[in-house]
């Protein structure tokens, strides 16, 4: 009986993961030549202003995409459009107010316009966010303490 019982839990469970690899949501059915893949490729070669017109797109198709929108801030932030990053995170934010990406660039966007205390802000927020700690909590600390030792 226990026997029966425990081959018929292995069988479930080999019908529904291969139910899953076969139906189920995977990056590698993604297409990889969307505005948002082709926008982070962007960012990643520094190709900043084809970056905000890609993620532009991405934002006016699907407004609350907070990633679309850190990106978006952080492409505006790298070519000193600072009103409209600061506008970019704070819709990341409004969507995902945890999104430390978006936590992390808006303190380094408070250091570029002089604004350290907000930076500190952000820094108490990823603490808080990052229970046991982050890379954007790390980055942005060090920007903090760089900010400090000019």
């Amino acid at each position: 009986m226990l026997i029966k019982y425990l081959m018929a839990v292995v069988i479930s469970f080999v019908v529904v993961s291969v139910a899953m690899a076969a139906g189920g949501s995977s990056s590698s059915t993604k297409p990889k030549d969307g505005y948002y893949e082709q926008g982070v490729k962007a960012v990643k070669s520094a190709d900043y202003k084809k970056a905000i017109k890609l993620f532009n797109k991405v934002v006016a198709t699907k407004p609350t995409n907070a990633d679309a929108w850190n990106y978006l801030g952080l492409s505006n932030r790298k070519l000193k459009n600072f009103d409209q990053a600061l506008s970019a995170y704070q819709k990341a934010l409004a969507i995902d107010p945890k999104h430390r990406g978006a936590n992390e660039y808006l303190g380094e966007l408070y250091l570029q316009t002089g604004e350290p205390e907000k930076a500190r802000e952000r820094l108490n927020k990823l603490d808080d966010i990052c229970f046991f700690g982050c890379e954007e909590f790390d980055d942005l600390k060090a920007a903090i303490l760089a900010y400090e030792n000019q």
